[in-house]
């Protein structure tokens, strides 16, 4: 049987970035996209002919190219995260716009899980920057906090509307960019660069601004162009959260095979190699590895796999595969906890846990602080109100195999669910399992 051997690294090298833009409400995130791909030529001739017949002559309206909802039309607003494609010379990008408004924050979060990178947004014409230090909003500290949390590896600053301060555009920028890198440090964010935009006019998002020759700095996109993408371990132990059990005729053989489909978290799979099943805790060899329908050598972290073991084993959606003994399991962990629910999170409550595909039941047993983003202090509390961040302690009622969040994106993330609403409710990251 002929195979085909996929190599991740060269998959990863041609990978689009996938990016978020973030911060407060009416910052010019959709604005900025807009400008994005209409001076990268990524908007279809009749989509531009539309938004020029609509203009009537004026300005186009960059924002109504990610604006696709009715009510996000009519309020001039972002609600739901809207995705984009583009493409230079040099790379592909994949863009989630994020909204801004504090009630929409869980869909932020849902859109830095996945990225690569976020540029948060800073309308310079809602800071006071005549002070000594600038007071930077409570949704760009949020928004950049959830990023980092998210280990969203690269952030990126972009100080938008400078065209509304032309005349001291300079001394406006400085005293910005001092505020974030103050914040950043204070917060542990690395940065990878604070670009003076201007998402209206088009200055240093695309193309190098004309009206300010005191920034010789990279554009917006050039930054973009450099950042990596993010990469999950190749080496090591084997982490599958197992998405869909199929079956199909063996390729002509006659004999049904049981196919086992997920998302590589980490490690890597090729036939002869030895599994064990989460929660079973049977133990198989890999027969074969399919990916995209084809027989292949192996597959690694970050690729879509279908396992295919060399005897029935009881393995469905929610289940794991990894290297025998690699993946200890807990029912109590420590955890930062991102709340996104109106209803506070509260001690002793039972709600539904999300972990790879597997759902369980937990309480949170302890809050040992939440975290005051404007000060970045730990203070004491009781509950987590709606977009508050803090460290608790999770009770489960069955064991899972999760590990710190820092360690793998995957095994470490969780979401909460209220049982009542079915609302999502919050984000849990791992930051320590407790011995079982």
């Amino acid at each position: 049987m002929s195979t085909e051997h996929i190599n991740a690294g060269e998959e990863l090298a041609h990978k689009a970035l996938r990016f978020l833009t973030a911060g407060s409400v009416d910052d010019g995130k959709s604005t900025l996209i807009g400008r994005l791909l209409f001076d990268s030529r990524g908007i279809l001739a009749d989509k531009l002919d539309a938004l020029e017949k609509r203009a009537a002559g004026a300005p186009i309206d960059l924002s109504l190219l990610t604006d696709g909802l009715e009510a996000e039309r009519e309020q001039g607003i972002t609600i739901d995260v809207a995705y984009q494609y583009f493409a230079t010379k040099t790379r592909k990008f994949i863009i989630a716009d994020a909204p801004g408004h504090e009630q929409y924050t869980r869909n932020m979060v849902t859109a830095a899980a996945g990225s690569d990178a976020a540029v948060v947004l800073v309308d310079i014409t809602k800071l006071d920057t005549s002070v000594a230090e600038v007071v930077l909003l409570p949704q760009t500290r949020r928004h950049s906090l959830l990023a980092r949390l998210l280990r969203v590896p690269s952030i990126v600053f972009a100080v938008n509307k400078l065209d509304a301060v032309d005349a001291r555009s300079e001394a406006a920028f400085k005293a910005v960019s001092a505020a974030l890198t103050k914040f950043a440090a204070e917060a542990g964010i690395t940065v990878k660069g604070i670009v003076p935009v201007s998402a209206l006019r088009g200055d240093n998002v695309a193309t190098p601004s004309a009206n300010w020759d005191w920034y010789t700095g990279p554009t917006l996109l050039q930054i973009l162009e450099t950042l990596p993408v993010t990469d999950e371990a190749h080496d090591g132990n084997l982490l599958v959260p197992v998405q869909y059990v199929a079956r199909d005729e063996g390729h002509g053989t006659g004999h049904q095979h049981r196919v086992m489909w997920g998302r590589i978290a980490h490690g890597a799979v090729k036939a002869g190699d030895t599994v064990q099943i989460f929660p079973s805790g049977e133990t198989a060899i890999v027969a074969s590895v399919r990916h995209a329908g084809s027989d292949v050598d192996g597959c690694e972290a970050g690729q879509s796999a279908g396992i295919v073991l060399d005897r029935q084993v009881d393995v469905s959606r929610g289940d794991w595969i990894f290297t025998p003994g690699s993946a200890p399991t807990t029912q109590a962990f420590s955890a930062t906890l991102a709340w996104l629910d109106v209803e506070p999170a509260v001690l002793g409550r039972k709600y539904w846990l999300r972990h790879g595909n597997r759902w369980v039941q937990a309480r949170i047993t302890a809050i040992d602080h939440r975290l005051d983003i404007n000060s970045l202090d730990e203070v004491d509390a009781h509950q987590l109100g709606v977009n508050e961040i803090g460290r608790v302690l999770i009770q489960t009622q069955q064991a899972l195999p999760v590990e710190a969040y820092s360690a793998n994106r995957v095994g470490g993330a969780l979401i909460v669910v209220d049982p009542t609403t079915n609302r999502t409710s919050g984000a849990l990251l791992v930051n320590a399992a407790f011995a079982a």
